[in-house]
């Protein structure tokens, strides 16, 4: 079966730092993302690369401060979260395509873990 499993959020200090897994099993995929959800908000695009590391994107938002990568033998991608500021707390998604047609657009996506919490205090 297809399945995509997080782990690693948590609540930090503004200024702190956590780093989120996503495990991914069933398939190799060709491109992953993190997408992130506040309350009363859509969700947001975040990050992405695929597998190959050519390709290679950040939200501005987030841009200097997180950084992703993959593990491709473990078939597991990571979102390092440095310098988290407040409006950085929501629950983390990652995403993964099988084809390197998916963009930044949730919709492209139709594999996703459950969500983790990520809450930075001030």
């Amino acid at each position: 079966q297809v399945q995509l499993v997080e782990s690693g959020g948590g609540l930090v200090q503004a200024g702190g730092s956590l780093r989120l897994s996503c495990e991914a099993s069933g398939r190799t995929f060709s491109m992953y993302a993190w997408f992130r959800q506040a309350p009363g908000k859509e969700r947001e695009f975040v990050t992405r690369i695929a597998r190959t590391g050519l390709i290679l994107a950040y939200a501005d938002a987030v841009k200097g401060r997180f950084t992703i990568s993959t593990d491709n033998t473990r078939n597991t991608v990571y979102l390092q979260m440095n310098s988290l500021k407040p409006e950085d707390t929501a629950v983390y998604y990652c995403a993964a395509c099988a084809s390197y047609y998916c963009n930044s657009d949730p919709k492209d996506y139709d594999n996703w873990g459950q969500g983790t919490q990520v809450t930075v205090s001030s």
